[in-house]
C-alpha cells in the first residue's frame, strides 16, 4: 500500500510540514448521542450531523489544498479487519470489556464473528443498541432500557489526537483515561500493528499501560516533549512514557505541565498549541501561573525502567520551554484581545490550532480575535468552520493526528 511516493512515517515537531493525517469523518456514532447519553459520551450538546460532515469535509479538503494526504481511521480500520485473526483479535478484547453477561456475550460473538469487515468496523464504533438485537434475549436486555446500548458508540472517534502520537519515526498508542473511549485505543493499536501501511513501525506504551493522552503530548522541538498533567494524563502515566522515549534516544527532555483538571482544560493543547518553531498560542488567563518540570536522564539503564530520572524544581512553562528547545524566547500569543474574550475563545478552541507548515496553522473562524492576533505576528490562519465539530470540544488539532511530517531545516 505504499511506493516510493509515500512520505516517511514519523514526526519530531509540531509545525514542520504536514504530510499526511489521520482523521475520522463523523459519522454514526454521532446520531447515537441523546440528552440521556451525551454527557457519559463526553459530549457537551447534540450535534446536527449532517453539518458536522460538511464541516468536517471542508476542514480535510482545506488540508488535501495544502498538500497533505488525507487518511480516514474507519477505512483503515476496515482495511485491518481483512485479516481474520485481527478480526477475532478485535472481538474478543471487546467483549472482554463489555458488561453485559454472558447471555448476550454468546450471542453477540457469532453475530460479530459472521460480519463483515465493514459492518464490524460499524458496530464496534457506532455500537448495537439493545432494541436492535435478534437473539441474546435475558435479564439484561429485560433490565435497561430498549434505547440504551448493549455496545456503547465511539463518538470521540472524532479526536483522532488523543488515540495516538508520533514521536519520531515510533507511535505511542495512549490509554484513555474515560471508560467511555477506553475502545478507541484498542482499535487504534490494531490499526497501527497490524494495518500493512504500518508494517514494521515501532511502537510505545499502549492502551493498557497508565494514563497518558495525545492531547497533553506537545513535541516542541525536535528531541522535546511536553506533556500535560491534568484530567486526563496522569503523574504516572508522563513518566512512564518518559522512560520509554528517553530510554528509546527519541527525545532528550520531557517537560511535565501541570494543568488544572477542568472540562475547559481538559489537555494541554487547549490552553496552548505551537504555530511556529519559536511561537505558541497560548491562554493569557494561566500563562502567569503555568509551570513546568524538567525531566532529563541521570543515569540509563539497561531497559526503561532502570533509567534514573533527573526531575528539576517547577519553573515558568515559557522559561523551561525555552532553555529545554535551546532558543532564546518561546514567544507568546494570546487568545482573545481581553480577559472576557480570551475565555470566550479558549472554551470554543481558539488555541487549538493545528500547524500545517511553519507559520501556517488551520482554526476555527469564529474565533476572530485570536486569528488576527495570530495575523498580526505572522501566521497565515486557514480558517474553517466548526459550530458543530466543536461541540465535543475539540478544534483542528484535536481533530487530526499527523502521521508524516517533514524534518524542520537545520
Amino acid at each position: 500500500m505504499t511506493d516510493e511516493h509515500t512520505p516517511p512515517l514519523g514526526a519530531d515537531s509540531e509545525v514542520g510540514t504536514l504530510q499526511t493525517v489521520m482523521l475520522h469523518r463523523p459519522g454514526l456514532e454521532l446520531k447515537r448521542l441523546t440528552p440521556r447519553n451525551n454527557d457519559r459520551l463526553l459530549f457537551d450538546g447534540i450535534p446536527w450531523v449532517s453539518r458536522a460532515q460538511d464541516e468536517h469535509d471542508a476542514f480535510a479538503e482545506a488540508l488535501r489544498g495544502r498538500g497533505v494526504e488525507v487518511l480516514y481511521l474507519t477505512d483503515l480500520l476496515t482495511e485491518t479487519f481483512a485479516d481474520e485473526s485481527v478480526r477475532a483479535e478485535a472481538i474478543e478484547t471487546a467483549l472482554t470489556q463489555l458488561h453485559i453477561g454472558d447471555t448476550m456475550r454468546t450471542y453477540l460473538r457469532p453475530l460479530l464473528t459472521e460480519s463483515s469487515p465493514a459492518q464490524l468496523t460499524t458496530y464496534l464504533t457506532a455500537g448495537i443498541r439493545n432494541d436492535e438485537v435478534r437473539g441474546g434475549f435475558g435479564l439484561v436486555t429485560s433490565l435497561i432500557d430498549e434505547h440504551d446500548f448493549i455496545v456503547d458508540p465511539l463518538p470521540n472517534l472524532l479526536f483522532t489526537r488523543d488515540s495516538s502520537v508520533w514521536i519520531r519515526d515510533r507511535v505511542a498508542i495512549t490509554s484513555l483515561a474515560m471508560p467511555a473511549r477506553k475502545r478507541e485505543t484498542q482499535l487504534t493499536e490494531l490499526i497501527y500493528t497490524r494495518h500493512p501501511r504500518f508494517a514494521g513501525t515501532g511502537t510505545l506504551h499502549g492502551w493498557r499501560d497508565e494514563h497518558v493522552e495525545g492531547g497533553d503530548v506537545l513535541l516542541l522541538a525536535p528531541g522535546v516533549v511536553a506533556v500535560g498533567v491534568g484530567e486526563r494524563t496522569t503523574p504516572a502515566g508522563v513518566e512512564q512514557l518518559a522512560r520509554e522515549i528517553m530510554h528509546q534516544g527519541l527525545v532528550h527532555t520531557v517537560l511535565a505541565v501541570p494543568i488544572a483538571q477542568e472540562r475547559a482544560t481538559m489537555h494541554l493543547d487547549t490552553v496552548l498549541t505551537m504555530v511556529d518553531v519559536d511561537k505558541i498560542v497560548m491562554y493569557p488567563n494561566v500563562a502567569g501561573t503555568l509551570q513546568a518540570y524538567t525531566v532529563t536522564v541521570a543515569e540509563h539503564g539497561e531497559t526503561d525502567s532502570d533509567l534514573v530520572l533527573h526531575v528539576a524544581d517547577a519553573e515558568p512553562f515559557l522559561v523551561a520551554a525555552a532553555k529545554a528547545m535551546a532558543i532564546d524566547t518561546l514567544h507568546q500569543i494570546d487568545t482573545g484581545l481581553d480577559p472576557v474574550t480570551a475565555e470566550r475563545e479558549q472554551w470554543d478552541d481558539g488555541n487549538n490550532t493545528l500547524a500545517i507548515a511553519p507559520r501556517v496553522a488551520v482554526a476555527y473562524e469564529r474565533n476572530d480575535e485570536t486569528n488576527s492576533r495570530l495575523e498580526d505576528a505572522g501566521i497565515e490562519v486557514v480558517r474553517i468552520v466548526g459550530s458543530e465539530l466543536g461541540s465535543g470540544r475539540g478544534g483542528p488539532r484535536c481533530m487530526s493526528c499527523p502521521i508524516s511530517r517533514a524534518d524542520l531545516p537545520g
